[in-house]
C-alpha cells in the first residue's frame, strides 16, 4: 500500500465532491483540508462548490409539494420496503 502524505490539485478535484458530501475517509478528508489551506485555486473552487450546494438546498426548501404527490411518494416508499430484494419490478406507479 502506498502512503500518501499529501494530495495535488488534481487529486482534491477528484475528491471535492464527496469532500462537500462528507463522504471520504478521515485520512482523505485531512488531506484535502490541508491542501485547501495551501491552494488558493482549490480553496475557490470549494467555495463555489460550497455556495452552490447551499443555493440549491434553499430553493429546494421553499418548494411547495403536492399533498397528493407526497403521499404517492410515501406510498410508493412504502411498498417498497415491504417487498423482498427480488420482487422489485421497477413498476412503483409514481
Amino acid at each position: 500500500m502506498i502512503h500518501v502524505d499529501r494530495f495535488n490539485c488534481e487529486e482534491v478535484f477528484r475528491r471535492l465532491d464527496d469532500y462537500v458530501d462528507r463522504e471520504l475517509s478521515p485520512r482523505e478528508i485531512e488531506l484535502v483540508e490541508e491542501h485547501l489551506g495551501l491552494c488558493a485555486m482549490c480553496a475557490r473552487e470549494f467555495a463555489f462548490e460550497q455556495s452552490l450546494l447551499r443555493q440549491v438546498r434553499e430553493k429546494l426548501a421553499r418548494l411547495t409539494v403536492p399533498a397528493d404527490l407526497a403521499q404517492r411518494i410515501s406510498h410508493a416508499l412504502t411498498e417498497l420496503a415491504d417487498e423482498e430484494p427480488g420482487d422489485r419490478s421497477g413498476g412503483a406507479g409514481v
